[in-house]
């Protein structure tokens, strides 16, 4: 008996991409798409490199990071008039960066939509980070290029409206090292937070990795392009974990 033939190529696409009800995905974020273009916006490129170099969703990030970033930047910009030039860049890298996207994500409920090669999968890819946060730009590219900018943009303030809200308290602003002492403190968690780092890449092009560890445990793990940068991110995620909180 000849073994069952796996599927590559568009049918392999059509087959995957068949399999999950999008329907609740498009009615969180408040949009209609065609199912080509949601189809692109959801092919990660693990998937698509596994399926004969299917076209990715990489090209709709790039149109999707540009629209989140400007949409946001004009709506701190008309919101905070009192705010200084300074001030609203750091509140604008405090609502725009990988973790508070991949948030939006889990929110929205990109995780499972999301079409992801083996390999990826058997890892968790549903739920990294990055790839969250890729999926909500290439989704925001593709709801430009169907629906037209005033869409795309409505679609930023409205799924971005909480962060953009609290961004003077929650940006990059926020010291999270002692905002995570100050949970422990709460919570009476004995001992110090103990931070560790590692690097990679060349000097030029750098990235930091770091976790934070409490109770013998590692509570939080970050990413970034300077050691402080990680290590916030690394607080951060602790700090939510103690909160209860999802990313």
């Amino acid at each position: 008996m000849s073994r069952k033939r796996r599927l590559t190529g568009e049918a392999a696409l059509e087959a995957a991409f068949s399999k999950t009800d999008h329907t609740p995905l498009l009615e969180a974020w408040g949009v209609e798409l065609s199912d080509g273009m949601l189809r692109l916006a959801l092919s990660h490129r693990s998937f698509a490199n596994e399926n004969g170099n299917l076209p990715n969703n990489e090209r709709l990030e790039f149109l999707g990071d540009a629209l989140l970033g400007l949409s946001v930047a004009e709506q701190l910009y008309r919101q905070f008039p009192d705010r200084s030039e300074s001030d609203i860049s750091k509140m604008r890298a405090g609502v725009v960066n990988m973790y508070a996207l991949a948030e939006v994500a889990r929110e929205l409920g990109m995780g499972g939509n999301i079409l992801l090669g083996r390999g990826e999968e058997m890892t968790g890819g549903a739920d990294k980070h990055s790839i969250l946060a890729d999926s909500v730009e290439a989704m925001l590219g593709a709801i430009y290029l169907e629906c037209g900018f005033e869409v795309a943009r409505a679609t930023v303030l409205r799924i971005f409206e909480r962060k953009i809200t609290t961004a003077p308290s929650t940006g990059l602003t926020m010291d999270w090292k002692t905002v995570l002492l100050e949970k422990m403190s709460d919570l009476k968690i004995s001992g110090d937070p103990v931070y560790a780092s590692d690097v990679k890449g060349p000097d030029h092009d750098q990235t930091f990795s770091a976790t934070v560890s409490f109770d013998g445990e590692v509570r939080g793990t970050g990413t970034g392009h300077t050691k402080k940068e990680a290590e916030h991110h690394a607080a951060r995620e602790a700090y939510r974990t103690l909160s209860g909180l999802n990313g």
